[in-house]
């Protein structure tokens, strides 16, 4: 391990035994058992171990473990599991809740009992983001995403048609989400040249009129293609073509004269 990124203020609690009870249920296709771990995660403490600094000054720094390519900062869950760890430096106590928000922007995960028999548990900074902002919010991964298959040539017929009449919107992707637990779903990509209040209104009442044309039952959610941390967006950005794309079709805002094809990924990522 070496030095990572800075500390969070140190906090002072008792043991996780959830989630050290959640932890023995791991295993290989037990998504159960693992979204019940992030769940129980947001609420209890854990021992963030220290590589550099003491808790809550300013030069404090989390160990850093390299996994197949990506950081996680090692922690334990109890004061018992530490005095097991062995580590012999300083540590600081925080919830699960602010050390996913504080890791996650980084792309950085955490790793609960290295030490322990089969080396722990990693969760990634995609499941720490889940945690900061809420497991209901975002489905449970590993996601399968792919071009949806299912026909719905009037729905988007009617949003193209709506996203044309709506400035805000630069272009429209799509994709068919399965997360590992819960119902598929129809993603749609939004491109937009601002956020600001106005403007994201005026999106929402595009897709309240769009989602009229969609088949009873079919669940369609939407994601900002510029969230530089959703799975979803992440995919559509490197593998789906737009399917409006104000900019192609020589309409760019204001009139303004545009390079075509915009947001298109490489040939090569096709």
């Amino acid at each position: 391990m070496s030095a990572s990124r800075g500390a969070a203020a140190g906090r002072t609690g008792q043991a996780g035994s959830r989630v050290e009870h959640l932890l023995r249920q791991i295993a290989p296709g037990r998504y159960d058992a693992y979204e019940a771990l992030l769940g129980a995660l947001a609420g209890e403490q854990l021992w963030m171990l220290l590589w550099h600094g003491r808790p809550g000054a300013p030069d404090a720094q989390y160990g850093n473990m390299q996994v197949d390519g990506h950081g996680y900062a090692p922690c334990v869950t109890s004061a018992q599991e530490l005095s097991a760890s062995g580590w012999n430096r300083d540590h600081e106590l925080v919830t699960g809740l602010d050390i996913a928000r504080a890791l996650y922007p980084d792309r950085w995960g955490i790793w609960l009992n290295p030490h322990a028999p089969g080396g722990g548990v990693g969760i990634p900074w995609a499941d720490l983001r889940r945690v900061a902002t809420g497991l209901d919010r975002m489905p449970a991964g590993p996601l399968r995403l792919s071009e949806p298959a299912i026909e719905l040539p009037q729905f988007y017929a009617l949003l193209t048609q709506n996203a044309h009449r709506t400035p805000a919107v630069r272009s429209l992707r799509r994709a068919w989400v399965q997360p590992v637990l819960g119902s598929p779903y129809l993603a749609i990509g939004l491109d937009l040249y601002d956020t600001s209040p106005a403007s994201v209104e005026s999106v929402r009442a595009m897709m309240r009129q769009s989602v009229t044309a969609v088949p009873d039952g079919l669940p369609v959610s939407t994601v900002a293609m510029s969230d530089a941390h959703d799975p979803v967006a992440l995919w559509l950005r490197a593998c789906a073509r737009p399917f409006y794309d104000r900019e192609a079709h020589g309409s760019g805002r204001g009139g303004a004269s545009q390079q075509p094809g915009y947001g298109y990924p490489p040939a090569q990522s096709r």
